[in-house]
Parts: structure tokens; C-alpha cells; sequence
């Protein structure tokens, strides 16, 4: 991490805080508040302790890395760059003229570097060995980022594992719950591969060895996040981006080969036969996952660099680090997905939809039902098929990055009869999904000319309001959006007490008025913040539950679900940070936001 650190410093990305903070609550709070600023800087702490338990560590903590674009570009590179790499490589044809031979002899001698050397000696990881007992996670400075999370949780961890025959390998970046000194939790999600891994040993009746990396290069951190096909090892990838292969190492009590300049390695193995309570957690959702039996890690080792770095993220309510690594892997994964949708353009996951709640998708559309088509190829790739809710528009669409054009766009061209609502999975973490991993997708086809009539009588928000006050009491605020379209959007907060099917049912006088109606929670819902509500509403909304259709009006209720819609899962709260611990920080001087930046990102 040091040569992170300088390159950091060298580009002008990193703030150093000497002030004594702590590693539950305080450190990630302010990682929290900088990841969220116009021009987030990375964070090195050098003062860290635990208070709670009495101890001082050494070590600085490291964290948002990932803090811009132009951290990304310097740890990754130039996405667009890469991606036209790749796309070259997957159109290459046979070559006929010398030049063309040469050409492509360059390009097939340049993927050796995708495969990782192993070296036939110790690594800077490990300059400090502990086994056994002397091995104690207490003596990382494993940070508690939210108060109701179950305990401390490693979030930046590189997690090696291999198949049962050994001839498998994967990199995976997954929540680490640290239970005590010596066992350490694996949120395997049942998609992932080492979850498949797991299954194996456990057949075989085998404990499963697993070393989790933390610190050395940034690349490691995007490649074990990198959307991959199953089977295909992540360090492979960072072979070729970086047209140098890994660097591996053999860990010192298991078989499991990992990156020699990582600043720590935690080594050990997991009985299949074992599982425990993990979580609650603040995820990158803004919601807690609720706690859940997963397998666990008995430490057999921890290997360090001499004088290490410990790396961290932190997750919660959008904008996080992810934001920016996120568009780095869109980039590069564009053409990808094209073998799978040729007449895809262009795609992007607005941060506010939290990557699989949302994607918008520009297309070549050559024939009728062409978008509809592509919604269930996307569906069907890898990832993507965990991809909520798709709005699919036309090549002529203005930039999918221009927010306010592309809306425009969208909103000329809804149409009732243009909606696909499907099913399908989910991601192993939605919670509003009726059943486990399993529920509704919408798409929306906006490849089509733009709708002639509005074919509804605009009114004021105030007298839309009354009118709406007038049938339910139960109502509390609207704000309609983009009014100089032929969808304006009607947005209502309520304070529930039935389902809203009820309600919308209700409300059928007034649809002479209102095109497409949100309803949300008058608590913890601001109306005049539309960033915050699209995280809200993409989190909260099923199509096969919460999607209502009368005519031409559309009704998405993106409240907080539960008996009263005959939703039997439990609800998890939103994350949000400790006032306490923010006030302590702004009277200490260590982070500057007011009121105003406060309600933005509803910290709490």
C-alpha cells in the first residue's frame, strides 16, 4: 500500500489525519462524510486505537482509495482504453497481409502476462509470521462502521479460494465478520463461486483452506469485484490490464496461492459442516442485512509486511468508493457484453440505483420488441441477471450520463404497453424481493417515438395536493418532476397504515391529472431530494408486487413493505450514522459539513 500512498500524495489525493480516532464508529464515519464530498481525497489515519478494548495500533488505516475518477484511472487506467483492448482482441480475425501476422503474433504474446507467476520464495507479505494462538485478528485494526452492525467487519478483503481438485481458482471481495482472535466469517452469497467451492468440500466431507489478502496493489480490490464468467480467475484480468503478470506466493499453512506484496494475508480453513450467525451489516444497499448462518474461517496464520497498511471501504447510503469503480467496470466490460447483446451501445448503473436496482441501456433498435428481446439477454448474463429494474432507449438518446436529458428522454416515451414485468433472481442481498433471491423485474421500453398527447390535465402541486387530501388523510406531501414532459411524475409521501393498492385504488378521480405516481414514507423521505429518492424507490419496488396499472397511469409504491402488503421477510432498517460520533467529529474539527450536506445524504 505504501507505493499507493505515495502515488496519492504525488497526485494531490490523500489526506493525512493525525488526530487520534477511533476504529469503531469514528474512522469510517469520516470515510463516510469525505466519499461524499465534490472532491473526495483518500484518508490515511495514522493515530488509530480501539477504545473499547484499550489497545493502540501501530499500523495506519488506509481508506477510500478508490476516491475519484482519477484514482481509478491511476490504480486501473483508462477504462475506455482497456475496453477497446478487449474488444479488439474479441473481433481479431485472421491475419493475411505480414503486417497483419505481426500485429496479431503481438497481441497473442501479450496475454502470457494474464497468467500469474509463482514465485519459488517467501514474499514482502510475509516478512511477520503468526501461528496458532500468537494469530489474533484483535491486533488488526478491523474497523465497526455502523452501530447495529453485529461486531467488526474486515470490508476490503481479497478472499482466494480454489476448487476441490485444486484446478479452479477465485479472487472475491466479501464482507469478513470478526468473531473473536482466531474465527473470521465468509459472506459467501449463494451466486458466488466460492460458494460453489464450498459445496464441494462439503460434499467430499474436506475442510476448505482460504487466505484473504488485505493492502498491496489496488488493482487486486476491482478484479475480485470485476464481473467475470464463473471459472475464469480474476488475476488473470489483472494480468492484462496491467501487461505484467500477478505475483504469487504460497501461503505458509495452506495451498493457497496469493499476491507477494499484499500487506497482510489471513490464512485458514472452513468446516463445511459449520456455520454461524452473521451480521447485521450496513451494505452498500443503505439498508442492514439482516443476520443470516454463513460459513466461517478458523485462522491458522496471519503473515504481514513489516510495517503494513491496513486497508478498509466503507458502505451505506450513495454516493460510496464503489461509485467510481463502478464506472470503470462498465467501461471495460461494455464489450463483453455486446457478444452477448451486439446491438447494445451503451449501458450505465447510476450510483443512486445501486448498480443491479438500475440500469439504463442504449441500443440499435431494428425491429419491433428488439429492447424487450435485449431486457432478457441482459436478464440472462452472469450479473446482470440480478439487474431489477432496465430502461432500455434508442441510439438517438442524448448521453446516459446527462441526468437530466436522459430523463427527458425516457419520460417522452413511457408507454403502459411498452412495460415488461417478469421474474427472475435477485441479488442474494434485496430485501424486498416476496422470497429469497427470487423476485420482480421491470423493464421499460423507451426505443420508441416520443408520445403525441400529455392526455391529462396538469395541475399545481399545491391544488393536486388538496384534492389528494381531500380522499386520504394518509397523505402528507407531493412534488411532481419534470412536468414539461408527457410523463411528469407525481411523487406522494404517506403515512401508512394499509397497502397502498388501497389507496391507489382510491385515488382513480384523480388520474385525469397524473401519468406516473411514486408513493413513499413521509418518514425518513425528503420530496425536494430526487437523488434520494430514486435510491429509495429502486430499493423498494418488486414489479410483481408493488407495480399498479390503471389505463394510462402507472403507480410504483416504493414504500417500506410488511404485514399490511403481506410481506412475511423482515424489514431492515436504513444505515445511518450515530449523530453523537458526528458531532464529536465536527466539534473536534475533523470533518466540515452543516445541516444542509447532513439532510443531502440523510446521514441519519
Amino acid at each position: 500500500m505504501k507505493r499507493a500512498i505515495e502515488l496519492l500524495k504525488k497526485h494531490n489525493l490523500l489526506k493525512i489525519i493525525d488526530d487520534e480516532l477511533d476504529i469503531n464508529l469514528e474512522i469510517p464515519h469520516v470515510a463516510y462524510i469525505e466519499v461524499k464530498e465534490p472532491n473526495s481525497k483518500a484518508i490515511l489515519f495514522t493515530n488509530v486505537v480501539d477504545r473499547k478494548n484499550g489497545k493502540k495500533f501501530k499500523e495506519p488505516v488506509l481508506m477510500n482509495v478508490f476516491c475519484n475518477e482519477k484514482a481509478v484511472k491511476l490504480f486501473i487506467g483508462d477504462g475506455d482504453i482497456i475496453g477497446a483492448e478487449i474488444e479488439s482482441l474479441l473481433k481479431m480475425k485472421p491475419p493475411v497481409s505480414f503486417s497483419e501476422k505481426l500485429s496479431t503474433l503481438g497481441k497473442l504474446f501479450s496475454l502470457k502476462n494474464t497468467i500469474p507467476k509463482k514465485l519459488n520464495k517467501k514474499g514482502v507479505c510475509q516478512e511477520v509470521v503468526k501461528l496458532g494462538s500468537d494469530a489474533k485478528l484483535s491486533d488488526l485494526p478491523v474497523i465497526t462502521t455502523w452501530e447495529e452492525d453485529g461486531g467488526p467487519f474486515i470490508t476490503m478483503g481479497q478472499v482466494y479460494t480454489q476448487s476441490l481438485n485444486g484446478e479452479l481458482k477465485n479472487l472475491g471481495m466479501y464482507r469478513l465478520q470478526v468473531y473473536d482472535d482466531n474465527t473470521l466469517g465468509m459472506h459467501w452469497q449463494i451466486h458466488k463461486d466460492s460458494n460453489h467451492f464450498f459445496h464441494e468440500y462439503k460434499q467430499a466431507g474436506k475442510k476448505m483452506p482460504v487466505s484473504i489478502g488485505i493492502g498491496g496493489d489496488p488493482m487486486y480490490i476491482w478484479c475480485g469485484q470485476a464481473p467475470l464468467p464463473i471459472g475464469i480467475f480474476e488475476l488473470m484480468l489483472y494480468g492484462f490490464v496491467k501487461n505484467s503478470p500477478a505475483k504469487l506466493v504460497k501461503s505458509i499453512t495452506n495451498d493457497i496461492w496469493v499476491p507477494e506484496d499484499n500487506d497482510y494475508i489471513i490464512e485458514g480453513f472452513v468446516d463445511p459442516s459449520k456455520l454461524k450467525i452473521e451480521g447485521p451489516f450496513g451494505d452498500h444497499t443503505g439498508y442492514y442485512t439482516l443476520e443470516e448462518e454463513f460459513p466461517f474461517m478458523e485462522v491458522s496464520a496471519i503473515t504481514s509486511k513489516k510495517e503494513p497498511v491496513f486497508l478498509a471501504t466503507v458502505v451505506g447510503k450513495p454516493p460510496l468508493e464503489d461509485k467510481y469503480m463502478g464506472y470503470a467496470t462498465e467501461r471495460i466490460f461494455l464489450p463483453l457484453l455486446r457478444t452477448t447483446a451486439p446491438s447494445l451501445i451503451d449501458y450505465y448503473m447510476p450510483e443512486n440505483g445501486v448498480y443491479h436496482n438500475l440500469i439504463l441501456a442504449k441500443i440499435d433498435s431494428f425491429y419491433p420488441a428488439h429492447a424487450q428481446q435485449m431486457m432478457h439477454a441482459f436478464w440472462g448474463v452472469g450479473q446482470m441477471s440480478f439487474v431489477k429494474h432496465a430502461i432500455f432507449v434508442n441510439s438517438d438518446a442524448p448521453a446516459l450520463t446527462n441526468h437530466d436529458e436522459i430523463t427527458k428522454y425516457i419520460l417522452n416515451r413511457v408507454n403502459v404497453e411498452d412495460l415488461l414485468a417478469t421474474k427472475g433472481a435477485v441479488d442474494h442481498l434485496d430485501h424486498t424481493a416476496p422470497k429469497f433471491a427470487s423476485g420482480g423485474k421491470l423493464g421499460v421500453d423507451c426505443t420508441g417515438q416520443e408520445i403525441k398527447e400529455l392526455g391529462i390535465t396538469l395541475l399545481s402541486d399545491s391544488e393536486l395536493l388538496e384534492k389528494m387530501q381531500d380522499i386520504s388523510k394518509e397523505i402528507k406531501g407531493l412534488k411532481q418532476y419534470y412536468i414539461d414532459t408527457k410523463n411528469p411524475i407525481c411523487v406522494i409521501s404517506v403515512d401508512k397504515t394499509r397497502s397502498q393498492k388501497e389507496l391507489f385504488e382510491e385515488l382513480k378521480p384523480l388520474f385525469s391529472h397524473i401519468k406516473i405516481l411514486i408513493i413513499v414514507d413521509n418518514r425518513a423521505n425528503d420530496l425536494e431530494n430526487p437523488y434520494m429518492l430514486i435510491w429509495r424507490v429502486t430499493n423498494n419496488f418488486d414489479s410483481t408486487r408493488d407495480l399498479y396499472i390503471s389505463e394510462n397511469t402507472i403507480c410504483l409504491d416504493g414504500t417500506n413493505k410488511s404485514t399490511l402488503d403481506g410481506f412475511s421477510r423482515r424489514w431492515p432498517g436504513d444505515v445511518n450514522c450515530t449523530k453523537s460520533v458526528i458531532d464529536s467529529l465536527i466539534e473536534r474539527k475533523i470533518i466540515d459539513i452543516d445541516e444542509e450536506f447532513i439532510k443531502k445524504h440523510q446521514l441519519y
